[in-house]
């Protein structure tokens, strides 16, 4: 299993940059095929403001659109200006999410950005968790802020021997074979009903082993913490450079009510993290 074919959304983000030379590195790393697409949420015009000065706003809105693809072309093409394999740009009039949805379908692989606040990407506030639940495909999301000269050097996976978990280490293969280091993290694995087994972790890292991925074993526990913020101290611990998990192991409603690992993790992830569902 590898990466032929790598989707990348691009937006209206002022650290574009960033995402577009991650994706370049994947891409030459396994010598894949690297699309970059150019996608907004559609515009949330109040009824007023349309009422009032409906010509003016929709004009203003199209030419942002129009400069806000020009800027993020201009980034694509330059950071793949000598890529040895093939690339290509493309930008969309749909919503950004049916978009890279659709576009993820043909796709090993979609490298998008995390929520930032205020919506200065200019795609809505649950792009991003939207995305995960619908692509079909496993989303490398990439911080805001913060420099990532290597993705995928040592990785940590949190485990919960779920389904979705299951899916993000399988989709993420490619990624671990080539790892310096792995470690497979059951965080409080006595609580809940998840059959771990005799040792938590153990049969998954074993699996992966038989892959020739370097990968140890290890248990957290915390009375104090949730998970979600476990998962990040074990990967500034490890100084990892991603992090593989599941996502929305629970409904997304009661993350919503209640609060979870997934949300935890796409509102503060210090580092680039590969979910799947």
């Amino acid at each position: 299993m590898t990466y032929k074919t790598i989707l990348l959304h691009l937006d209206s983000s002022k650290r574009l940059g960033e995402r577009v030379a991650i994706a370049k590195h994947v891409a030459e790393t396994f010598d894949a095929h690297l699309t970059g697409l150019f996608a907004l949420s559609a515009p949330r015009i109040p009824t007023y403001a349309l009422a009032e000065a409906g010509p003016v706003v929709i004009e203003a809105e199209a030419r942002y659109r129009a400069e806000a693809a020009q800027q993020a072309e201009s980034a694509f093409a330059a950071a793949t200006a000598h890529q040895a394999r093939s690339t290509e740009f493309r930008a969309s009039r749909r919503d950004a999410l049916g978009a890279v949805q659709l576009s993820a379908r043909y796709a090993d692989l979609v490298i998008a950005g995390q929520p930032e606040p205020e919506g200065g990407s200019g795609v809505d506030a649950t792009f991003a968790e939207d995305l995960v639940m619908g692509a079909g495909r496993p989303v490398l999301f990439v911080p805001y802020a913060g420099r990532f000269p290597e993705v995928g050097r040592r990785v940590l996976i949190a485990w919960n021997a779920g389904r979705e978990a299951a899916r993000a280490v399988t989709d993420a293969l490619p990624l671990l074979m080539r790892a310096s280091s792995v470690q497979v993290v059951a965080f409080d694995p006595l609580k809940g009903d998840a059959d771990h087994g005799d040792l938590p972790g153990a049969d998954i890292a074993l699996v992966l082993a038989r892959h020739g991925v370097k990968v140890s074993v290890a248990q957290q526990h915390s009375d104090e913490v949730d998970v979600g913020n476990q998962i990040l101290s074990r990967a500034a611990d490890m100084q990892s450079d991603l992090i593989v998990m599941g996502a929305y192991g629970h409904s997304r409603l009661r993350e919503l009510v209640l609060g979870g690992v997934t949300r935890t993790l796409l509102d503060t992830m210090t580092v680039p993290v590969l979910m799947s569902h």
